[in-house]
């Protein structure tokens, strides 16, 4: 028997010391949230001493973090990318896993070096992007004042290097308008009229489609939205260009504004060609295409979705898509009842 509890006592020490031997923060808590064990990585990560707070409430431990306001409710969800308690410009992801008998785990990685490599690919694409801009400015320019008509066996290269000029400029006006967004934390909120907003998109899908298509919008509730006029007017006109790009000539574009159970959507419906199944979680990543040949064709730079996510979610919204290969798409985007505001009087 005392064999056998040794054995336990050895094996016991062997787990404790290869939990602190990890380098992910390891704080082990009973059913009332209070600190019975963590690892060394817990002292480093999130601050705790051994010999002090072992039966406190982490919550209380941790005051003042964004940890501590995440504990208090539930923990339901993992944390990411939040600042380190125990370390100066440290960064978490953080989670919790159900323990024992009614006990919990919390683990926490630190994602420092992955927070600085991409802080450096964000300065690194903004400067390059900077640098660039006038360069290519100043060569459209030029290729502006050559007048096909002048040199008629050269029209052909003329109006190529004209138009992928132009779509460079617009990959770097993409990429600059990306940078600004991932650094930025929140918006100046101010009212955005959705009416005279969808107006406008509607006459910009006109323009783009030049009577190739169907274009009809949908108004059925008047609430306004509370946001960034400029960010919002990005995003959803990237929706209803995709749209107009990716449908053949003679088929439909709907744009819809409708109240929903959980706040409204804006939503735009095509008869375009469809996306497979296996492409629609990467809609999202930068330059990402789901036929490169065909958005070269059409133009696209591969950033106006990651765009739109971008500005959904510094306005805690988020984007769906339903699309079926020869059917068709539909992009929504969906604003929780916080962002709605009642339309003013006279403003329709």
């Amino acid at each position: 028997m005392k064999h056998r509890a040794r054995r336990l006592a050895i094996t016991l020490h062997d787990l404790r010391d290869a939990a602190d031997s990890l380098p992910d923060g390891i704080v082990l808590l009973d059913e009332a949230w209070r600190v019975r064990w963590f690892n060394r990585a817990a002292e480093t990560l999130l601050g705790l001493r051994r010999g002090k707070d072992r039966g406190v409430l982490l919550s209380e431990r941790l005051h003042g973090t964004d940890l501590a306001a995440w504990l208090r409710s539930g923990a339901r969800m993992p944390l990411h990318d939040v600042p380190a308690p125990g370390r100066a410009e440290g960064h978490l992801d953080v989670s919790v896993q159900p323990f024992g008998r009614r006990q919990r785990m919390l683990l926490a990685r630190d994602i420092s070096p992955l927070t600085r490599l991409e802080q450096i690919r964000r300065d690194f694409v903004a400067n390059v992007s900077h640098e660039l801009r006038t360069p290519l400015t100043v060569i459209h320019g030029y290729l502006e004042l050559l007048d096909p008509e002048d040199v008629p066996e050269l029209a052909p290269v003329l109006g190529e290097m004209r138009a992928q000029s132009k779509r460079m400029g617009q990959i770097v006006e993409d990429l600059l308008t990306l940078s600004r967004l991932e650094t930025q934390e929140h918006v100046i909120d101010e009212r955005v009229p959705m009416a005279a907003l969808l107006a406008t998109l509607r006459k910009e899908a006109e323009a783009l489609s030049q009577g190739r298509h169907q274009i009809a919008l949908e108004v059925e509730t008047d609430f306004d939205l509370l946001g960034s006029p400029r960010d919002l007017h990005s995003a959803l006109s990237n929706l209803v260009s995709n749209a107009v790009r990716y449908t053949p000539s003679g088929g439909s574009i709907t744009i819809r504004w409708q109240r929903t159970a959980e706040g409204a959507t804006y939503a735009v419906a095509d008869t375009g060609y469809g996306i497979p199944a296996s492409h629609l979680a990467r809609l999202t990543e930068r330059f990402y295409r789901v036929s490169s040949s065909r958005s070269r064709e059409t133009g696209g730079t591969g950033l106006g979705l990651s765009i739109v996510k971008h500005v959904l979610n510094l306005h805690q919204a988020r984007m769906s898509v339903e699309s079926t290969p020869g059917q068709g798409s539909t992009f929504a985007c969906h604003f929780g009842p916080e962002r709605l505001l009642p339309a003013e009087p006279g403003s329709l």
